[in-house]
């Protein structure tokens, strides 16, 4: 897809070169091994559009002021037919481009071509990328970091599709071990209960104590009446187990399919247990000598394992010692494996089995000692988790409603669960503001995600783009519809909105590549506040309607190119881009 930027950046970066080689030709510069310098976008706008440092770089290889090479750049520079209408030189020796009218008629007619997929590139093209991200215990709601992690999961992946990848969602659903166990325990309990009397049954200490395993064993009661009262304690509790995962699971789906998030994949734990692969990995693990076993257990040499790893990355010896590093069990002396065991083994899955190029987890942050565990254990494997594994970290929710912070539901008076929050504010207005950066804890201010004004940014970035569509509503109400690019006079957008404007249309591709390399969906939000506040500025200076109709036009124009990135973005977030607010 088409690059603008990119594509400007190229351009100044070659046209210094040729100048250099001109001037090289003629004996003004001497030859030398001179690299082409990077292109950036200055920060004030007074400096030009785009400036080079390559008269600074190449002032050694040359033994001649930046200042004397630019000048002699300048004086061998043709910039006819090129983007640009002017350069200059600025402070030590910087090159400055200012764009020519050509280069803002060739971002328009981009978006004209383009239309839903005006942004998408192909960086991507050819790489398989999973994206697990929520995987909550089934044995509760979902909370308020599974909001979280369900947004920036659904965007991260949406970025990486739009930049080309093969990308598969997936769920993985812990359905078996420790804490499946706690569950069944927990249900049991609360069932007997019902049955026996609370004073009669003892609760488990590290039970599950919300009020929704009252409701499974309630609601198992009512159907089921005592028939499991005397059956054997490990079937009782296994088909109480069962029964809360079916009742959990499919409200799980529900509640992540009304916040607009579909899974490729839904992947059980248990599968890997029932299949042996959890057993054949931890075999792999002793064959290759990063086993052992003691006090019947068998334990990973994991703090072996992450000396080789911080030793190759460079970290002194010292500072590994002080790291405190610990092995870990994978085969319990009972025979059962442990949740790492089966973590490793999935993960081993992921690569081994599926190939997947890069795996990318989007976990909470109270587990970042897990992760350089898991991926040492994945290079003990021989799969080079180190690099293919990459785990985003994510920061706690703090929800506030008029400055307090919040932890109960007004509905229920319990902690406040994804499906409690989703009841009082709208989707979209949740998964913009989730949408932050991963890696800063959040502050979600309830009051704010449903204000119908330009402090809620959510309502801003809508409103831009159902402002548009009234004003084509009307536009076509009287017999005007939008004019092609080719019909469009480009210099009479020749005002400072109006080329802002088309430059910030013209940043969007670099935003998704952006939000792709840093794994960071966030830039979409605020490119999208930054396109929406330059359509505000642009609309309040500009008049449209009842304008002379070749500025109508092309003013209407720039108008509908608006309104198509300010659609793509909020598609990338899974926003609605409403026609009328």
């Amino acid at each position: 897809m088409i690059h603008m930027i990119q594509n400007a950046k190229d351009q100044a970066a070659a046209l210094a070169m040729a100048a250099y080689q001109a001037a090289v030709a003629d004996g003004t510069l001497p030859q030398a091994d001179v690299k082409t310098a990077p292109v950036e976008i200055p920060k004030d706008a007074a400096n030009g559009d785009f400036t080079t440092t390559f008269a600074l770089a190449a002032s050694k290889a040359l033994r001649q002021p930046p200042r004397n090479i630019a000048q002699t750049l300048l004086d061998h520079m043709d910039l006819s037919g090129s983007y640009f209408a002017s350069a200059e030189i600025a402070g030590p020796g910087f090159l400055n481009f200012r764009l020519a009218p050509n280069w803002y008629a060739d971002v328009m007619a981009a978006v004209e071509s383009e239309g839903a997929v005006y942004g998408t590139s192909a960086n991507l093209k050819g790489q398989k990328i999973m994206v697990e991200f929520v995987s909550a215990n089934p044995t509760g709601p979902m909370h308020m970091g599974n909001a979280r992690g369900g947004v920036l999961g659904d965007t991260l992946a949406a970025v990486l599709e739009a930049c080309g990848a093969e990308v598969t969602r997936e769920f993985y659903v812990n359905d078996a071990g420790h804490q499946i166990d706690k569950f069944a325990h927990s249900i049991e309990a609360r069932y007997l209960q019902i049955i026996k009397g609370e004073d009669a049954v003892p609760f488990p200490e590290d039970g599950y104590q919300g009020g929704d395993i009252k409701d499974l064993a309630q609601s198992y009661y009512e159907q089921n009446g005592d028939k499991l009262l005397d059956v054997p304690e490990a079937e009782r509790q296994a088909t109480l187990a069962q029964y809360g995962l079916r009742v959990n699971l499919p409200k799980m789906k529900s509640d992540l399919q009304r916040y607009k998030i579909e899974y490729d994949n839904w992947f059980y734990e248990s599968t890997l247990h029932e299949s042996g692969y959890v057993a054949e990995t931890v075999s792999l693990l002793t064959e290759r000598g990063w086993t052992y076993e003691k006090d019947g257990a068998l334990w990973l040499k994991t703090a072996d394992i992450l000396r080789d790893h911080f030793r190759k990355a460079g970290k002194k010896e010292k500072d590994i010692e002080k790291l405190d590093l610990k092995d870990d069990v994978l085969r319990r002396a009972n025979g059962f494996y442990t949740y790492f065991a089966a973590d490793i083994a999935y993960h081993r899955n992921k690569f081994s089995v599926r190939g997947f190029d890069r795996v990318i987890n989007i976990w909470g942050a109270d587990h970042h000692g897990h992760v350089a565990r898991l991926k040492g254990a994945l290079d003990a494997l021989g799969l080079d988790g180190s690099g293919k594994l990459d785990i985003v970290l994510m920061q706690l929710v703090k929800l506030l409603r008029d400055g307090e912070v919040v932890r109960m539901s007004k509905r229920t008076g319990k902690a406040i669960s994804l499906s409690d929050l989703l009841d009082e504010i709208p989707v979209d207005a949740a998964r913009w503001f989730f949408n932050a950066k991963p890696d800063t804890q959040m502050e979600f201010d309830l009051g704010l995600a449903v204000r119908e004004d330009s402090e809620n940014p959510i309502y801003y970035v809508e409103y831009a783009h159902a402002r548009i569509c009234s004003l084509l509503r009307a536009l076509a109400e009287e017999g005007v519809g939008v004019p092609k690019q080719a019909d469009v006079d480009m210099s009479l957008l020749a005002g400072e909105t109006e080329l802002a404007l088309i430059k910030q249309i013209s940043q969007f591709c670099e935003e998704i590549r952006l939000a792709a390399r840093d794994y960071d969906p966030s830039h979409i939000n605020r490119y999208l506040q930054e396109l929406a506040g330059c359509f505000h500025r642009f609309y309040t200076v500009c008049r449209i309607r009842g304008e002379e109709p070749a500025v109508q036009a092309a003013r209407l124009k720039l108008a509908d190119d608006t309104r198509i990135v300010l659609k793509n973005g909020l598609k990338l977030i899974g926003v609605d881009a409403p026609e009328k607010m």
